[in-house]
């Protein structure tokens, strides 16, 4: 393989079942669903017209695997491609389309330390590495032990609210409900090679690298990716009743690069073990910041968040894909000692699994990178234009 395909594709790469999204230029000027076989990309969207239809097909593996399919070109140019954005050529777009984007937060003990200081310092950015400190000693004790809830749990919320270090971002990560929000818009994502886009008002913000699960209408989880789940801080820490605001911005959902389907290789388990490494270089400054995350040391279990999310109380008949959180929360000073991180506009963000490849963006302003235009009515007309539109999809079994 090339120097793109051995970075951004899993280390695994020709025993994986990859499917994703190609934008593919005229005469198609449209979306293809396509799979990764020997180094090529082929457009599987004859089988399914949607990234949905494919998940919720029972022989999706198969299909990605051995379907007939059209060449579109070698994974190496349409990854590198993906930097370029130009319409005239194939390139990656997230590895999703129908399905709704939702989030869990708070899953893991270092980001719950992080929200409670976003409370508390109501945005400041300065106020953190003090409150940082006041917090840990206050809690006093190792909230990673905790079974989100159990009756140990609830103890240690009576003792917090006696002594006044109850959160909300702690009833959440201790109490029985998760966090689940919803991340974006379907249609709304950008894939490995965009820009991902900050709120100019922001000034305290950073990546999420996080593991993304693929949910079929059943709730059965047939894949994994990986996503960036833009944070900004500073927003959402002035009031949680500004998640929306803070969360859902044109560019500030990536997903990418593919969806590596479920098979005999790689399952649940093998999701569990992940770990996720983070890197922001920044452009105008050399600023390095690395860091990782670890799945083994997430609070609740991936299908027990699928569980909270997907249900008889809540149905998803085009699937979700599920974000399962962070433990990562930047705090290695950049700007200022004391101020912590925060982005600046022209870092490159990566973010990579061995068993899933990398996710590579570089940040901007979410009203300077291209906006959104494509959504479900366009993909619908052109899916109708290329005589796609006929009930191929199988439920899954």
């Amino acid at each position: 393989m090339n120097v793109l395909s051995d970075t951004w594709l899993p280390k695994d790469a020709n025993d994986a079942v990859l499917v994703g999204r190609v934008w593919r230029p005229d005469p198609v000027a449209g979306p293809a669903v396509v799979t990764v076989r020997d180094g090529q990309v082929f457009d599987i969207t004859p089988h399914a017209a949607t990234m949905a239809d494919l998940l919720e097909r029972a022989d999706a593996v198969e299909i990605a695997r051995t379907a007939k399919a059209e060449l579109i070109g070698p994974v190496e140019a349409i990854l590198r491609a993906s930097t370029q954005r130009d319409d005239c050529v194939p390139y990656l777009l997230a590895p999703c389309d129908l399905q709704a984007i939702k989030a869990c937060g708070v899953t893991f003990t270092v980001s719950l330390l992080e929200r409670v200081i976003e409370e508390q310092a109501h945005g400041d950015p300065a106020r953190a590495q003090v409150l940082r400190q006041e917090i840990q000693q206050l809690i006093g004790t190792d909230l990673s032990r905790v079974r989100p809830g159990s009756e140990e749990a609830d103890r240690l919320r009576s003792e917090l609210q006696r002594r006044g270090a109850w959160s909300q971002y702690m009833e959440v990560a201790i109490g029985p409900d998760a966090e689940v929000f919803s991340k974006a818009s379907p249609m709304s994502s950008v894939g490995s090679g965009a820009q991902v886009g900050l709120l100019p008002t922001s000034h305290w913000n950073n990546p999420e690298p996080e593991v993304v699960l693929a949910v079929n209408s059943h709730g059965r989880v047939v894949g994994a990716t990986l996503g960036n789940d833009v944070n900004l801080r500073d927003i959402e820490g002035r009031s949680a009743l500004l998640l929306g605001k803070a969360k859902d911005n044109n560019g500030s959902c990536a997903i990418g690069p593919f969806v590596r389907l479920f098979d005999e290789r790689f399952d649940m388990q093998a999701v569990r073990n992940i770990s996720v490494s983070l890197r922001i270089e920044g452009h105008d400054d050399g600023f390095v910041l690395e860091d990782a995350s670890h799945m083994v040391q997430i609070t609740r279990d991936p299908l027990e968040l699928v569980a909270q999310v997907h249900g008889a109380h809540h149905q998803y008949p085009d699937g979700f894909m599920l974000f399962l959180g962070t433990m990562f929360s930047p705090i290695k000073d950049r700007d200022a000692q004391g101020g912590g991180f925060t982005h600046h506009v022209g870092d490159v963000v990566t973010i990579s699994a061995p068993a899933l490849g990398a996710l590579v963006n570089t940040v901007g302003l979410s009203t300077e990178i291209p906006p959104w235009t494509f959504g479900i009515r366009a993909l619908y007309a052109n899916l109708a234009a290329r005589g796609l539109l006929h009930p191929t999809a199988q439920r899954a079994s």
